[in-house]
């Protein structure tokens, strides 16, 4: 990749402008599959932050002074930007966050392009309403932007989870400072030069790069941020809730999961099967609602730890640039050692390492998937979120067995149900303490939908209508008509 000052620098975007960062300092931006440097980029801090507030500031007047239907028609040329330029973002994508090329395409990048899409199509239907209170008074609400946006976006999605916070911000009226994660900030810089191409007026889609602890802090602290949308851990959603305080700002938190996936003795095995390793594995399990704890009644569980296994085997680990990958590395050196270390936390625990376990090669992130059988609820790797290719296989006696371990964490985010039984996948469901609970099926997920959870997966939802409401404030107006 040549010596690190051959490398392209990547400043911040703010006001519309390339700017280097006030400290002048940049990071070194890693390719976790090959630990080779593939950029610098600038490392912005509370100065830059500070000018970014600034100019998202200046710019709400001007975003909100054109007229919806247009506004609209901005965000679609942005997304068709997005479309013709999918095969470089994607590849971005792949180099700075160790994905296969082909998921990238095949999600990443179409589920960005639909989701700014859809809001496009809301700029102008963000309506409020006349309420008759009494007949000599017109009243009726409006709906106006919250105002200045941070949105603090995660590094195993940047390019889908960080259009799930821009599109329906700019829809609504907002303008935006972006903080993508130090590890995976290049997509972002991309995404809004593309705005700008469209016809984002500059000053609305602001990037600032750097640490989140610089950056984050900054960015959550500052009076004049309106409002903060963090998907991440929830030890750092605690500490963004604490910041906001200082002037009540509004907060989103999506935060962490140990989603359970329940398979029961009349479910479709091979259907089952196939979609839970495919939600443990998928993204190298770096995925808030992973289902990383499969419970399988004790008839078929046997089956389903054999079945699981012969699957995880039978992953291409490897290069992300091949078509032919189905699993790229894990994120950073750190994050493999946390995954490792967990895998020796579940051995230490009593529980029967199946397959897999240990690290692949010398070079590059790769962590072999893991299966964990015998595992009890009690054990930190069911309790714990590892955000790594790790499975642990709990066995049940029965639906209400299952509901218990279900629901004996801390998170809610999400959970899976397997049977042929109609009556039981409807109790099941209902009983499930998850925002989303899919049966029969594992993973997916559809911008018309609301997307969150509670308790250590956090508050608040995404997607559909209910975004409109977490970037607008309601406003009641009262005209009277006997003066």
């Amino acid at each position: 990749m040549g010596t690190e000052s051959d490398l392209r620098r990547h400043d911040l975007l703010i006001d519309g402008e390339r700017v280097p960062p006030g400290s002048g300092e940049y990071s070194v931006d890693i390719d976790p599959a090959t630990e080779q440097p593939i950029a610098q980029v600038a490392r912005g801090d509370a100065t830059d932050v500070d000018a970014a507030v600034r100019a998202a500031r200046a710019a709400l007047t001007v975003w909100n002074r054109i007229r919806a239907g247009e506004r609209g028609r901005i965000l679609m040329r942005f997304a068709d930007l997005l479309r013709a330029n999918e095969q470089q973002i994607a590849g971005l994508e792949s180099l700075d966050a160790g994905k296969p090329i082909s998921s990238a395409l095949r999600q990443d990048v179409p589920a960005a392009i639909d989701t700014l899409a859809y809001y496009a199509g809301w700029c102008d239907k963000i309506n409020g309403q006349v309420v008759p209170v009494r007949p000599d008074a017109l009243t009726y609400t409006v709906r106006e932007p919250v105002g200045v946006v941070a949105a603090i976006v995660p590094w195993n999605f940047p390019l889908m989870i960080g259009m799930w916070k821009i599109a329906p911000a700019l829809a609504c009226g907002c303008t935006l400072i972006v903080k993508p994660a130090e590890v995976t900030p290049l997509s972002a810089l991309r995404v809004a030069e593309l705005a700008l191409e469209a016809g984002v007026p500059p000053g609305v889609f602001n990037v600032v790069t750097g640490k989140g602890s610089v950056v984050g802090d900054a960015l959550v602290a500052h009076p004049g941020i309106d409002k903060v949308t963090f998907t991440g851990s929830p030890s750092v959603g605690r500490g963004i809730l604490q910041g906001a305080a200082s002037n009540f700002k509004r907060v989103t938190l999506e935060l962490g999961g140990k989603s359970a996936n329940l398979i029961f003795p009349d479910a479709n095995l091979d259907s089952a099967v196939r979609a839970a390793a495919s939600g443990v594995f998928f993204n190298t399990g770096q995925v808030c609602s992973a289902g990383s704890r499969i419970l399988a009644h004790r008839d078929v569980y046997d089956d389903v730890v054999e079945r699981l296994a012969a699957r995880a085997k039978s992953i291409k680990v490897g290069d992300p640039t091949q078509r032919e990958t189905g699993m790229g590395p894990l994120i950073s050196a750190a994050q493999m050692k946390t995954v490792l270390g967990y895998i020796d936390i579940g051995r230490n625990e009593g529980a029967s390492l199946v397959t897999g376990g240990a690290r692949i090669g010398e070079r590059g992130f790769f962590v072999e998937p893991t299966v964990f059988a015998n595992v009890a609820h009690e054990m930190r790797i069911s309790q714990e979120e590892i955000f790594g290719p790790v499975a642990s296989v709990i066995r049940f006696d029965d639906e209400a067995d299952a509901i218990r371990i279900a629901n004996g964490t801390p998170y809610s985010l999400a959970a899976g149900v397997w049977s042929a039984d109609i009556g039981r996948v409807h109790r099941v469901a209902h009983a499930l303490k998850a925002g989303t609970v899919w049966i029969n099926t594992y993973g997916y997920t559809d911008v018309r939908l609301p997307w969150g959870g509670a308790g250590d997966s956090g508050f608040g939802r995404e997607h559909g209508d209910v975004a409109i409401e977490n970037f607008t404030e309601p406003k009641a107006i009262w005209l009277a008509l006997d003066h």
